[in-house]
């Protein structure tokens, strides 16, 4: 996971599909930037699952953190954790954007 999630971190999110039956789950991680924001609300080695906002749409989906970790912006600025973030319901998420 690199530097973008802390393995105490990784050890309170659910694996894969273990929230699947949930209809408001929990969001335990944002990462951001320029515009997109990935909330984390699983996650299994690579691949997570949760709400992903971006300047076009905002929807559930996968994505790799790996693949997340390699973006930069034109100033050469890389993903970057809300180190202030609060895990809350995705309800409450989905309400503020």
């Amino acid at each position: 996971m690199g530097n973008l999630i802390s393995k105490d971190l990784l050890e309170q999110i659910p694996p894969l599909y273990a929230t699947e039956d949930i209809a408001d789950p929990i969001a335990y991680v944002k990462l951001f930037l320029d515009g997109w924001t990935w909330y984390i609300t699983e996650i299994d080695e690579d691949i997570a699952f949760g709400y992903v906002v971006s300047p076009f749409e905002s929807e559930l989906g996968y994505f790799s953190i790996n693949e997340i970790q390699t973006i930069k912006n034109s100033l050469g600025i890389g993903v970057e954790r809300d180190l202030y973030f609060k895990p809350c319901k995705l309800s409450t998420i989905k309400k503020a954007s």
